[in-house]
């Protein structure tokens, strides 16, 4: 299944590491962050699984519920949590791990990495993300070879971004951060300013003198 970004993403009911559950009822009014592994007991999903446990209390913060799938059963899975806690030094383990040991959910949500073969001669999971928002479209969809560990923190970054920029008609620049400058959106026109940014938006000069990059601290 080819998912475009804005498209309604799929629901499902899946057994897991916390029973049985229907993606979207368990979602309720949350965001999600999806996000896929090669394999249980392997080295970089055990990093990646316990970096989002200590996280848990921030996607919280941005009404972010995490849950995980790997190619392996529930029971495996539970087996391996016992790992991800102790390498993490972690007292609880809290969301959800996919059981998708048949890898129907894989395959229909094109997550195999076709370069990477497992011990039984198939080809792995790829660490796929996906971000889906409150009304269950997907906003953001990333996909990394399985021999790369994701970065947690850029996509709480992104989170932030995108939460902002739904309410607010800004774009955030490059490795913009929370709390920062953001650009006006160029759809704005300049009689709507003084209302949509009280803070007041300044024009960055350029070469062009086209005044298309307007900066406001929203």
């Amino acid at each position: 299944m080819a998912l475009q970004l804005g498209d309604p993403f799929p629901n499902f009911t899946v057994d897991t590491t916390i029973g049985k559950i229907n993606l979207h009822e368990w979602a309720g009014d949350s965001w999600i962050i999806f996000f896929s592994h090669p394999a249980d007991f392997t080295p970089v999903c055990t990093t990646e699984l316990s970096a989002v446990a200590r996280l848990v209390p921030e996607f919280a913060k941005r009404n972010v519920k995490p849950i995980a799938l790997s190619c392996d059963s529930t029971e495996s899975h539970r087996q391996w949590i016992t790992d991800i806690k102790d390498y993490g030094k972690l007292e609880d383990f809290s969301y959800p791990i996919i059981d998708d040991a048949s890898r129907e959910l894989a395959v229909k949500l094109n997550m195999l990495d076709k370069d990477e073969i497992g011990a039984q001669g198939l080809p792995l999971t790829c660490r796929a993300v996906f971000i889906i928002d409150n009304k269950k479209k997907l906003r953001l969809s990333l996909l990394y070879p399985a021999t790369t560990g994701r970065n947690f923190n850029e996509i709480l970054r992104v989170i932030d971004s995108m939460q902002l920029t739904d309410k607010k008609k800004v774009a955030t620049p490059a490795d913009w951060k929370q709390g920062e400058w953001c650009m006006v959106q160029p759809s704005v026109k300049e009689d709507e300013l003084p209302e949509l940014f009280p803070n007041g938006v300044t024009k960055v000069e350029l070469p062009s003198g086209k005044g298309y990059l307007r900066k406001t601290n929203p």
